[in-house]
């Protein structure tokens, strides 16, 4: 114990003190906006791309983008996607992602990918960890990722979905419960590409460009996929091949996987969602959950932008720049003054008074961004994921996350996006002034 004592004590002693970071990617213009990309949390992993094993109390670079004046952001689980930024073709995009214990970062179709490689969860063609961003060369003209627990997917430019890592219950979509080392292509039924992905720790879902729902990977008897009693687990617990969710009678533009339940987006900003309700994860009021896709009563009149699911809470924002969250509270991660479960969406007042773009959750924890590039989080700060030092375990109403300005000669940090993993998060800030 003595010695697990020290090893402990000497792990949270390592904290990056480093506020430089390597320039990642160069655009060819000569006019350029900096973008840099920080992490925080719990790095023991190699999650948070810093080179070492490492515990962030704060945000630190980890790598900086010099990217065109002009850029979009890569298409994000949960998030409906602006009709100009649909028709943007040939802008570059950037994105990130966070897993259980990975991160990737995608900037005009390259992807690079670091943390704990077991399973393969990394597609090098091996289970060694990564510990600083590393490009991988198996995959091309990708424009979105989802990290789930022990696996990852990949949306390419032609509407090809890309899955590797370990295929427990299904979850890659290959007919198959083993490992995938390298990324390889789910051969789905559609007949369409695939504009929209999503997962969890042991189920995936995809959208195509009619609005069609397909899902795949582990059920449980929660109904978390939507097929019904008819189209049950193929093999151990999940279903492998990629199936259309037929109970849906409306297309669909996004979608967002919960620990154990799944929600997605209509165009016009309407929330359905199915699966696990023990905790109230699919705001109805009561506990009864099951397979078959309903809207939420209270949110029938209001237009949802974008969603986000945690493992037994969901957040929701409004065209209008409100937050609603329900679900499981008890590690603070609604954003209300009570840790109590919440049966139905309720506005964080917390956050009443800005103006909310972005939202995001982690296993336990959330975070939002606001119209000024402010960025704010709460929930689950066991591991410092919420990138604010001195915050109890459990933070119940949001915090602002401040990043420490040192003599860079950069302007202050205007947040972009943000991603949250169980234990580390990470942003993307673009830096005026450079």
């Amino acid at each position: 114990m003595a010695l697990l004592g020290h090893r402990c004590a000497s792990f949270m002693r390592r904290m990056s003190t480093s506020v430089s970071a390597p320039l990642l990617w160069k655009a060819e213009n000569d006019a350029v906006t900096t973008v840099q990309l920080l992490s925080w949390g719990r790095g023991a992993s190699g999650q948070l791309g810093g080179g070492i094993e490492e515990m962030r109390l704060y945000p630190s670079p980890v790598a900086t983008l010099h990217l065109p004046p002009s850029f979009n952001l890569c298409p994000i689980p949960g998030r409906l996607c602006l009709p100009s930024v649909e028709n943007a073709s040939g802008l570059t995009e950037v994105g990130i992602s966070c897993g259980l214990f990975h991160s990737s970062l995608v900037v005009d179709g390259k992807l690079w990918i670091w943390g704990k490689g077991d399973g393969g969860r990394l597609g090098f063609g091996q289970e060694y960890p990564a510990f600083l961003p590393t490009l991988n060369p198996n995959l091309d003209s990708i424009r979105s990722t989802a990290l789930g627990g022990v696996h990852s997917v990949a949306l390419s430019s032609l509407g090809q979905v890309f899955t590797w890592g370990y295929g427990g219950f299904g979850a890659l979509g290959h007919s198959v419960y083993h490992r995938e080392l390298l990324p390889r292509m789910v051969e789905g039924s559609w007949n369409a590409k695939i504009r929209h992905i999503a997962t969890a720790g042991t189920h995936t879902a995809a959208i195509t460009e009619s609005g069609e729902l397909y899902t795949w990977g582990r059920d449980q008897g929660d109904g978390r996929l939507g097929l019904g009693p008819n189209c049950g687990p193929n093999e151990g617990g999940g279903l492998s091949i990629p199936s259309k969710v037929k109970a849906l009678p409306v297309p669909v533009a996004a979608v967002s996987c919960g620990g154990f339940f799944t929600m997605v987006l209509t165009q016009e900003g309407q929330l359905w969602n199915w699966g696990a309700n023990s905790n109230y994860e699919l705001g109805r009021g009561d506990k009864v959950g099951g397979w078959k896709p309903q809207p939420i009563p209270s949110l029938q009149d209001v237009r949802i932008i974008q969603i986000a699911s945690g493992g037994y809470h969901s957040l929701a924002l409004t065209d209008d720049g409100k937050v609603l969250s329900w679900g499981y509270g008890q590690h603070g991660q609604l954003g209300h003054s009570s840790i109590e479960n919440q049966k139905i969406p309720t506005v964080i007042e917390a956050l009443a008074d800005e103006h909310v773009i972005y939202i995001a959750c982690g296993g336990s924890s959330s975070a939002a961004i606001t119209d000024n590039g402010k960025l704010y989080m709460w929930g689950n700060a066991k591991d410092s994921q919420l990138g604010v030092p001195g915050l109890p375990e459990t933070q119940p109403l949001p915090v602002e996350v401040k990043f420490l300005m040192e003599d860079d000669r950069l302007g202050p940090h205007n947040v972009l996006s943000v991603a949250v993993g169980a234990s580390h998060a990470m942003c993307l800030v673009s830096r005026s002034g450079c």
